[in-house]
């Protein structure tokens, strides 16, 4: 089961995965976009800072799904902008999954629009599939290239910092990243730098020193929380982001993965937990966590079971329940339900993220990171609630 997992994890966890290109109008306005310039400022999360942060992915992949005049700035204290992917000779490919053109137009416009509501701008750097063009970049041949790549483009888009997602991180991996997070300190001291990190199966708790001799040049480790669960082998069913209440079977927890690094040497000021703007659709007959699979597994998550696609299509209160010992919510059916013929949904909702939240800041957590804000954004509701899980979120977890 230990090596299966490992093998699982290491294919699964996507943080923040790669995906096809999108497409939209990015000068759609919308009445529950942030006020802009009149927005209050959020604290920064710098090293040492106690102050909390929200940090929401925005790719450009899924910007039809949410125009960049709509974002909810006044809910977020960075904006991770992706992605711009390493070369294996130290450059960057900059098309952010759109094009040559648009791609950077709007990374250059959602920094624009951060700032002007005093929200840090954070370029997304990587991502699944890209293993390749991390070894070769952060090689000793073309590290300090693609250190002077990452600069100049941050310079060009007008971003604050970069979010190194380096993934998956094999044990040969953690010393060029190390020399890496290092030079790019070095070069900019004030710059922002964070990572995503992978979630720990709680039956083998031991995380990589990596990440411990990072935490001192790293602004932000965030924990990439969500799709935790499938149809594995051992396995039993459970919810895509439990906070609680993981179990031999069931050994995947916010909680207990953010634990894991804490006894790993990470502090947790630095640490983010993970909240997916998506759910996970089980088929097969699973209708509930902790059952046997019987061959039911995932079929769609994310980009498919978008959190607006799951309240605009799947949602029906009398499917609703919530596990109250793992703080998550579920839609659960007799018989397949919707496009996808869904009989367990596990998704988050407002009353999961502020058990999160409420977890975060009694443990002395830095702050949560959302992977996606596209997906959170409902375009078809009434004005004001529009963005709720991410005023959720910010409630939550902000000061």
């Amino acid at each position: 089961m230990r090596t299966l997992t490992t093998l699982l994890v290491s294919a699964l966890l996507g943080a923040c995965g790669a995906a096809s290109a999108g497409g939209g109008d990015a000068s759609t306005t919308d009445p529950d976009a942030a006020p802009g310039a009149d927005s209050a400022p959020r604290p920064d999360a710098a090293p040492g800072d106690p102050g909390h942060w929200v940090s929401g992915y925005y790719v450009g992949y899924q910007r039809d799904l949410y125009p960049p005049a709509a974002v909810d700035f006044a809910s977020l204290t960075h904006l991770i902008v992706g992605r711009v992917t390493p070369t294996a000779t130290g450059g960057l490919t900059t098309t952010f999954d759109i094009d040559a053109t648009q791609g950077p137009a709007m990374a250059i416009d959602l920094a624009d629009r951060a700032h002007a509501a005093h929200v840090k701008a954070v370029l997304m750097v990587g991502g699944a599939g890209e293993h390749d063009g991390w070894v070769g970049a952060a090689s000793a041949a073309h590290r300090a290239a693609f250190v002077q790549a990452l600069l100049d483009a941050m310079d060009a888009y007008h971003y604050d910092g970069v979010d190194l997602d380096w993934e998956p991180i094999e044990a040969a991996d953690e010393a060029p990243l190390t020399a890496l997070v290092h030079d790019l300190r070095a070069a900019r001291p004030g710059m922002i730098i964070t990572m995503p990190l992978g979630w720990v199966n709680a039956n083998f708790p031991d995380v990589s020193a990596v990440y411990a001799q990072l935490a001192p040049d790293l602004d932000q480790l965030n924990l990439m929380s969500y799709s935790m669960a499938d149809g594995w082998e051992g396995w039993s069913t459970w919810h895509s982001s439990a906070l609680a209440g993981q179990g031999g079977t069931t050994p995947s927890s916010v909680s207990s993965s953010l634990e894991a690094y804490v006894a790993g040497g990470v502090p947790a000021a630095k640490l983010g937990a993970g909240i997916g703007f998506y759910g996970s659709c089980w088929t097969g007959g699973a209708t509930g966590p902790g059952q046997s699979p019987n061959g039911s597994g995932v079929v769609a998550s994310d980009n498919e079971m978008s959190f607006a696609a799951i309240m605009n299509t799947y949602y029906q209160q009398a499917a609703y329940h919530y596990d109250t010992a793992a703080d998550a919510p579920y839609l659960a059916w007799a018989g397949g339900h919707g496009p996808r013929g869904c009989t367990f949904l596990s998704y988050e909702d407002e009353r999961s993220i502020a058990a999160k939240g409420a977890f975060v800041r009694a443990h002395g957590y830095g702050g949560a990171m959302i992977w996606t804000i596209n997906q959170g954004y409902r375009a078809g509701a009434p004005a004001g609630q529009r963005n709720t899980v991410l005023s959720a979120t910010a409630a939550a977890v902000l000061p």
